[in-house]
């Protein structure tokens, strides 16, 4: 099996597991208790959050360890507006139609349920949200914005610092999904200027299940989840020290070795988009040509069936995508897809195709010799 689908999630590095496995059996400890081996577990909780630290280049109470991306995306959205409207009363949130639905489906429950007013940012073809479209939508009521750092669909990278001095120098705190942004782009949060950066573990080689959320000092939330008070009282519950632990390695290895990654995939990715435009009929490229993550390619196809091609592809021992893992069997075009302008003939006939440490040129060559034609049999099946 081809894996072309690292979007999705990814293999743990094995120094990443070697990590880790001392924390489940050897020092197993509660982090919480006052003993030995509580100590042990604590101190290697103190330990990661210091890895992560250094990679945002932000302080160690500034880290709030969670389950997963999505854990951090609710934790910031839910945690600041409500936090902002008690303190001054502000109740407008602003977010973008191609935001992961951990972002797009809390903003439109904390409309629903919680008296928030909701406004979508406007993007422009690419998927991207502009300056423009956020210097729009601001008003004196707004109480956060949220913009992914890189679309998970489409590869679009976002202007985020830009983003966030809008939001600065209007009193409104800015949130950044950076879940699939993380594998591949700088994490710096003084650089960035965001108030809240979410981040998800199986992205980066790391293990599923543990996220974290980075809050600026001063950012205040209410907590969604209430306990022990572990994270700074922010994310009650025992911390899962095995897996914060090989959080924090896989981030720390990211960002050590992010040039190198981007200089395995890069080419390959531009191979396989040269190649499918040039090569299949009634293609065409979802997301900015340029400013897009080194590792994504995403097409659509005009009037193919997206999940049949998938099946297709995965009988011919090929793992790829049509959008958001997350989105993978539904019979609907994406949302992200058709908020791009496509009509149903073509969003229907989305393909993410992302690559990896372990993606080589045998690996696309083989791809881009069987994709063609299967796209033309999904079209032939299509049609009848």
């Amino acid at each position: 099996m081809i894996y072309l689908d690292y979007a999705a999630t990814t293999p743990v590095d094995q120094r990443v597991l070697d990590a880790m496995m001392p924390y489940f059996r050897e020092v197993y400890g509660n982090p919480s208790s006052l003993h030995r081996l509580g100590q042990k577990a604590e101190a290697a909780v103190d330990q990661a959050r210091e890895k992560v630290a250094s990679v945002l280049h932000c302080k160690l109470d500034e880290i709030i360890f969670t389950s997963c991306g999505t854990e951090s995306d609710n934790l910031a959205l839910r945690g600041a507006a409500m936090a902002k409207r008690a303190a001054s009363g502000e109740k407008w949130i602003l977010t973008s139609k191609t935001e992961h639905h951990a972002v797009c489906k809390t903003a439109e429950q904390l409309e629903k349920e919680f008296g928030f007013l909701l406004e979508w940012l406007d993007m422009d073809q690419y998927g991207t949200v502009t300056p423009e479209s956020m210097r729009k939508a601001v008003c004196n009521q707004t109480a956060l914005a949220s913009v992914m750092y890189a679309n998970n669909e489409i590869g679009t990278i976002n202007p985020i610092p830009e983003l966030a001095e809008i939001a600065r120098v209007n009193n409104i705190l800015f949130h950044t999904d950076a879940v699939q942004a993380a594998a591949y782009l700088d994490l710096n949060v003084k650089k960035l200027g965001v108030n809240l950066l979410s981040l998800g573990g199986h992205k980066f080689y790391g293990p599923k299940g543990v996220g974290a959320l980075y809050v600026r000092n001063g950012t205040k939330l209410i907590p969604h989840m209430t306990g022990g008070g572990q994270e700074y009282g922010l994310r009650a519950g025992t911390q899962n020290v095995p897996y914060i632990v090989g959080f924090a390695e896989a981030l720390r290895l990211t960002a050590e070795e992010r040039e190198k990654r981007i200089a395995h995939v890069k080419p390959l990715r531009d191979r396989i988009i040269g190649e499918v435009l040039e090569t299949i009929p009634d293609s065409q490229l979802t997301g900015h040509p340029e400013s897009r993550l080194p590792n994504h390619a995403s097409f659509v196809f005009k009037d193919v069936d997206g999940n049949l091609l998938l099946q297709m592809l995965d009988s011919a021992g090929f793992a790829c995508s049509s959008g958001s893992a997350c989105k993978t069997g539904n019979p609907e075009p994406s949302e992200v897809i058709t908020s791009l302008g496509y009509s149903r003939d073509w969003a229907l006939g989305s393909l993410r195709v992302t690559l990896g440490v372990d993606s080589t040129p045998k690996h696309v060559d083989s791809f881009l010799k069987s994709l063609p034609e299967l796209v033309e049999k999904a079209r032939k099946l299509n049609q009848r």
